[in-house]
This record gives structure tokens, sequence and C-alpha cells, in this order.
């Protein structure tokens, strides 16, 4: 869902109807210092391109440059391998920035000050994913313990009684 952050106007689900207000402190004269869908303070600076978009391109001139290598033109070889790298690059020049969360991967874009923010940390990153499974594993284990815990504590074969 896309949204403009106003500290005043609260986030609107389009999906579920639900409305929450902006935490506190989230957004500063127009600039976002923490994540306002999770109490996470960590966002990073990248380029608003879908990284799959890129990666297509680099495999499409990949692939279309072995055949000029099969025949040895080596003229044709180096000129799709650089029509490929200058189509990347231009993306990535024309497109521009978005900030990130760490924790919960809300994107905001066309926030003010959006330069003064880092670039990705793998590090910051490698916490938050570490932080994530480790919960996940608890959940699962603490469901696997809910699933073996017997309702009653008497057995079917003692309810019955004799006749």
């Amino acid at each position: 869902m896309r949204q403009d952050l106003s500290p005043e106007a609260p986030l609107h689900c389009p999906h579920c109807e639900k409305q929450w207000p902006i935490p506190a402190g989230a957004v500063h004269e127009g600039r976002l210092e923490r994540c306002v869908v999770c109490p996470s303070t960590e966002v990073y600076l990248r380029k608003d391109f879908p990284q799959g978009l890129g990666v297509t391109i680099v495999a499409i001139g990949l692939t279309a440059s072995t055949v000029p290598w099969y025949y040895h033109n080596w003229y044709g070889w180096f000129a799709i391998l650089l029509a490929t790298a200058m189509a990347d690059m231009v993306l990535y020049f024309v497109m521009g920035d978005m900030l990130q969360c760490y924790r919960c991967h809300a994107q905001y874009r066309g926030v003010a000050e959006i330069d003064q923010h880092a670039a990705f940390d793998l590090e910051i990153h490698e916490r938050h994913r570490q932080l994530t499974a480790r919960l996940q594993e608890q959940q699962l284990q603490t469901q696997l313990a809910a699933a073996n815990t017997p309702a009653n504590s008497s057995s079917p074969d003692s309810a019955a009684e004799p006749q």
C-alpha cells in the first residue's frame, strides 16, 4: 500500500480497513526517523529498482553474448556485453532512491533528506535476519509444545467405567 507520511494523518489499510496512528517521533519535519510499521530505528538507503529486473538484464546479455563468442566474433561479443552494461548503468542513474526497513522491509519513497541515511549494512541485516529466525524457531517450539500437551489430564481409557 502507498500512502503519504504525515504525523497528523493515520495510516489506512485498504484491505482490512484498519487505521493506526503514525508513532510519535517516526517522522520529524518530513524526515523519517524510524519505521512507522515496526519499532525499528534502522533503515537503509537503496535504489528504487526491481532487483529481479537487473539480474534479468545481465542474464539476457550473458546469454546473448554466447552466440558471437561461439562464432569467434569478438566485436559482437564485446558489443552485446557493453550494451548490457550500459543499459544497467542508465537504469541505475535514472532510478531514484528509497528507504527500506531492515526488520519488516517496509519501503519509503519521497522522504525528505533521504540521502542522509546510510546505505545497506550486511552486519545489521544479518542481525535482523538471525533475530527473525530465532523468533520463528521459538514460535514453532511453542506450537509443538502446545500440540503435545494433552487437553485433559485423564486418559480416554481411564474415563470409561467398567460395567
